[in-house]
């Protein structure tokens, strides 16, 4: 299966190959990332991803066809609503920082495949410069939220599935601006060592999520997210549990 804009996202796409959101899927709730494999289950599109979407979307030539696909950005009066209102005005102060522009000037959604662990992996690139580095566009809250992420998972697939293609160990970045008032923007580098961590962590875990994703083993339900609190019944609990968390 040769992938394309047109098949990266699609359910077919996804039963092949492992992506690094798959992944991270998998690490939150197993029961959950299979349901959705099956399309037994689709995550909500929450307001905060929408926003996220559209500044992407400037990055990689589609902003005019996310308007078009996404109406519910706008009010009645066909203006953008507040939300998009302030993405927008994220894209126009990316558009007059130098660096940030520098970092995303690369080739734009460039889709690589590899096999890694045993399993055939795709990416996709917000911006790639073949022999200078990979860089990932991420819009947030503000940057102390950046960690909880883990996009040192997604620079360390990144990186490797570049380096099975044949383009050597590329230094990761992310290229974030955020969702303030007034957005800040910065570019970070995740070192080496945190990204060679970050790529032996899923080496330890792939064997066992390859084995849920086959069906050898049944999915273990986290508890918690919105798919368990959809399908799982009533539990009885030791109240003394809140009083520790």
């Amino acid at each position: 299966m040769r992938l394309t804009e047109e098949n990266y996202y699609t359910n077919e796409s996804n039963w092949k190959y492992w992506s690094v959101s798959q992944y991270k899927q998998f690490t939150r709730c197993e029961a959950a990332a299979m349901a959705q494999l099956r399309g037994e289950y689709e995550p909500p599109v929450t307001k905060a991803l929408l926003v996220g979407s559209f500044f992407d979307a400037y990055f990689d030539g589609s902003l005019e066809q996310f308007k078009e696909q996404h109406k519910e950005i706008f009010t009645r009066k066909k203006e953008l609503r507040a939300e998009f209102r302030q993405a927008q005005k994220m894209i126009e102060r990316a558009k007059r920082d130098p660096l940030f522009m520098k970092f995303m000037s690369g080739e734009a959604q460039k889709i690589m495949t590899a096999e890694m662990f045993g399993v055939p992996w795709k990416v996709k690139i917000d911006s790639f410069i073949s022999d200078t580095c990979i860089t990932d566009l991420k819009s947030a809250a503000n940057f102390r939220t950046l960690p909880r992420y883990r996009y040192d998972l997604q620079g360390a697939v990144y990186q490797e599935v570049a380096r099975l293609n044949g383009y050597g160990v590329l230094p990761f970045y992310l290229a974030v601006c955020t969702k303030e008032r007034t957005p800040g923007m910065r570019i970070y580098q995740i070192p080496q060592s945190a990204l060679d961590m970050a790529l032996r962590e899923i080496q330890d875990n792939m064997p066992h999520f390859i084995q849920v994703k086959s069906g050898e083993i049944v999915p273990k339900y986290c508890g918690v997210c919105d798919y368990c609190k959809t399908v799982q019944g009533a539990e009885i609990h030791n109240y003394l549990e809140l009083l520790e968390d």
